[in-house]
């Protein structure tokens, strides 16, 4: 591209302009704090375009600017930022994945994640809390040990424990022998945790702004302009956008998005429901999963607690929730917890998850010329924010795949060598 790769920006200046100094003499003066990010009218020419401004967009604009001095970029989004499925998600981390791709990439992710809030100069509230996916059958412990001796073989923390273990680091769960579906061991990945999403986005885009991006909200996008196999423009609901690089970062939205610019991707779009109580007094530390159960938990700092489950066994583009959903997620909460029986759910919601036939990303260059694709995240897409816009910053600087990402290129489906993470869902698919 010929841009500079190794180029390193001079200090961010929201350190200055949030500076505690800031603080107090706004307070003084009563003066207002500038917008987070700059509104600015759409150029007719970008160097780059992304499309999506969740936390994977504006990751990656974030890092074209921040690392390789790449400025003249632009995020695009229909709605506003993180109104897709970055506002939509239960904000887990973790990196005890079950194939040595995936451990690397996610473990390089949660390590970005444990100094975002420096870099950013934004408190995204990471709390490290640990991760319990627990055994309720011989077949899943099984794959437990599997997954634990993978991840140590790649350097990442995590080990088999067994019932009394589990208890002692969650003591609401209901280990007893008389249980439903009696818990017979987990996997313990003490370096998984909770973050707060909406900061998280705010904090890319914040920063990314400062750093000359572009942010455009409610612009959505219409048409891609490809001549030759090559991309040359975007159409917009704001205007046309001359450029040669266009990233694709829509989620659930993917393959929409794709067939703007001719390319079919493997992909299936289904609803992820999720919902979240009233906030009572912290009792849960680390985050559970039940791949058995179908449902996963943890509690914020604010006391509340937010629960998941598997996708929707169909395809669909809805966001709506279901009472068959909340039923049946009340109903294996309370197998697991049954001390939570009287605690009221405040709300529940749903987002779009793109689905890959592997249960991996599709990330990096498509047989169209500066089309690059960063979707197929199915369940684990935020977790994988910050490492995705890095890779990907790095691909559009260089010109080629990162080895972080190598194996997650489109042509692996054609090639037959399918990257499966199925093993490593936090609940059943």
């Amino acid at each position: 591209m010929g841009w500079g790769s190794d180029r390193w920006p001079a200090p961010s200046p929201l350190s200055r302009r949030y500076s505690a100094f800031g603080l107090f003499r706004r307070g003084l003066t009563h003066q207002e704090w500038p917008p987070a990010w700059t509104a600015h009218d759409l150029r007719p020419r970008y160097d780059v375009v992304i499309i999506g401004g969740g936390v994977h967009g504006l990751a990656a604009a974030y890092y074209l600017a921040s690392r390789h001095g790449i400025t003249n970029v632009a995020v695009l989004d229909k709605g506003y930022m993180g109104s897709g499925g970055s506002g939509r998600n239960t904000a887990i981390l973790r990196a005890n994945y079950l194939t040595p791709e995936g451990v690397r990439f996610y473990d390089r992710s949660l390590e970005l994640y444990r100094d975002l809030a420096a870099e950013l100069d934004f408190n995204v509230m990471f709390s490290r809390r640990g991760h319990l996916t627990l055994a309720h059958t011989d077949a899943s412990l099984r794959t437990m040990r599997w997954r634990a001796e993978v991840n140590k073989a790649q350097g990442v923390d995590s080990e088999v424990i067994g019932p009394a273990d589990v208890k002692r680091l969650a003591p609401p769960v209901d280990v007893s022998t008389a249980a439903r579906y009696p818990v017979l061991g987990a996997l313990w990945h003490p370096p998984g945790g909770i973050i707060r999403h909406d900061a998280v986005v705010w904090g890319y885009a914040r920063a990314a702004s400062a750093l000359g991006v572009h942010i455009h909200q409610q612009t959505e996008v219409t048409g891609i302009d490809v001549v030759r196999e090559q991309v040359t423009g975007v159409r917009t609901s704001g205007g046309d956008i001359a450029t040669r690089v266009v990233l694709n970062a829509t989620a659930g939205w993917a393959s929409l998005v794709a067939d703007l610019a001719g390319v079919t991707l493997p992909i299936t779009t289904s609803p992820l429901q999720a919902a979240v109580t009233e906030p009572v007094q912290p009792f849960l530390a680390p985050v559970i999963v039940s791949g058995s159960l179908h449902v996963y938990v943890s509690q914020t700092d604010r006391g509340e607690l937010v629960f998941g489950a598997s996708v929707d066994p169909f395809t669909s583009y809805s966001m709506r929730g279901s009472l068959e959903f909340i039923e049946g997620l009340a109903g294996h909460v309370l197998e697991l917890m049954p001390a939570l029986s009287k605690v009221r759910v405040l709300r529940q919601w749903a987002g779009l998850c793109d689905m890959t036939p592997d249960f991996s990303p599709v990330m990096g260059p498509t047989p169209v010329g500066g089309f690059l694709v960063d979707v197929g995240w199915g369940t684990y897409g935020f977790k994988a924010g910050p490492v995705s816009g890095e890779a990907m910053a790095q691909c559009i600087a260089d010109g080629r795949p990162p080895e972080i990402i190598a194996a997650f290129g489109l042509d692996r489906f054609g090639a037959g060598t399918l990257v499966g993470e199925k093993g490593a869902a936090a609940v059943g698919h």
